[in-house]
This record gives C-alpha cells, structure tokens and sequence, in this order.
C-alpha cells in the first residue's frame, strides 16, 4: 500500500474534523476522535497539525474554499441579477447539504467564544456573502426587477436570514426534507414580495 503524502492526510483530518463536528457537535469534537475516525495515534495528528486550532483554521480554509467556488459558479452563469442571486442561495444551500457540519460550527462555542481566528475567518465568509448577494440586488434594482425602494444591504440581510434560518430548521429536522427544493420555495416568495409593484400588476393581469 503506498503512504499517503502529508498533504493527504492533512486532508483527510480536515475531512473527518468536519463529519465528526456534524455527528458529534464541534464543541465535543477531540483530536483523539479525529485520530479513531481515520485510524492513526493522536501523536500522528499532532504531526500534520501542531494544536488543535490549527485543525480548526484548516476547516475554516477548507469551507471558504468550497464557499467560494459555489459562489463563483453561480455567478459565472449567463443569466440575470435575479437569477444570479436565486443561483448564489441555491448554491449556498447545496453546499450545506454536501457539508452539514457548517450550520453546527456557525452556532458552536468553539466558534463564538473559543476561538478567535475561526470566528474572524466565518465572519469574513458571512461578510462576504452578503456583499455579493448585495451587489446583485442593486443591479436587479437598477434593472428595474426588484424595488428600488429598499437597501440592497438590508435585502442581501433577509436572504441570508432565509438560508441561515432553514438550515436550523433542517437541522433540529434531522435533515428531514430537502434543503435546496425548500430553500427554492421560500426563496421564490421572498423574491415576489421585491417584485417592483407594477411588475407584480403585469402579471396578475
């Protein structure tokens, strides 16, 4: 059997950092853990990672990577402001499907009081996500396809509001129904109330 490289098993630690965090919650997640889940001694892991912060700025890396690449795939489609913002929930969404510890470390002491630097990191992600989301309202705004008489800052607030929220709920739900079709329905709803009125006449004609 060939040795995996250090890289790899770096990987294979931030992997099975992030399932045990979804299995196990990430306040209760030890590096003794992480060591069982992939079958090598705790000293092993202390040898890609120094401290267990280290591990935890690691999966920060790792999700802001992934993040960031489903954001740049949902905006590099052909389509509108409106759709693009639809395509950025929807892409968030399927990302937190692919990795449900996201909305447990979100919430997690180690993130909120242990832990500085994870904090800062998830906090510039957030940051992040909403500058963008933001950006596109303004120029559904411009376009005349939403209206113009909100804060593109306060509706990018209320659409990440919408998946933060349905990510609680699917996860008190056990990941009970389908987070991407739900995020779609309700989503589409948010998006019909921002309709310009006299878009919204048009159409009821």
């Amino acid at each position: 059997m060939l040795r995996k490289t250090a890289e790899e098993r770096r990987s294979e630690i931030v992997s099975a950092a992030l399932r045990l965090s979804d299995a196990m919650g990430p306040d209760r997640l030890t590096t003794e853990a992480i060591a069982a889940e992939i079958g090598l001694s705790q000293p092993a892991i202390f040898r890609h990672f120094r401290t267990k912060q280290a591990i935890w700025q690691a999966v920060a890396e790792t999700v802001a990577d992934r993040m960031t690449a489903a954001w740049g795939g949902a905006l590099g489609r052909p389509s509108g402001p409106v759709e693009r913002v639809s395509d950025l929930v929807g892409a968030q969404l399927r990302l937190i499907e692919a990795t449900p510890a996201i909305p447990a470390i979100l919430f997690s002491r180690e993130l909120h009081v242990e832990n500085d630097a994870l904090r800062a990191r998830f906090l510039d992600l957030m940051r992040r996500f909403h500058r963008t989301i933001a950006d596109e309202v303004l120029r559904a705004q411009k376009d005349g396809e939403m209206r113009d008489d909100l804060d593109p800052d306060d509706v990018a607030f209320l659409l990440i509001g919408l998946v933060q929220g349905l990510a609680v709920r699917w996860s008190l739900n056990r990941k009970g129904f389908a987070l991407e079709a739900e995020g779609a329905r309700l989503l589409a709803v948010q998006l019909a109330l921002l309709r310009p009125s006299s878009t919204a006449g048009e159409d009821g004609s």
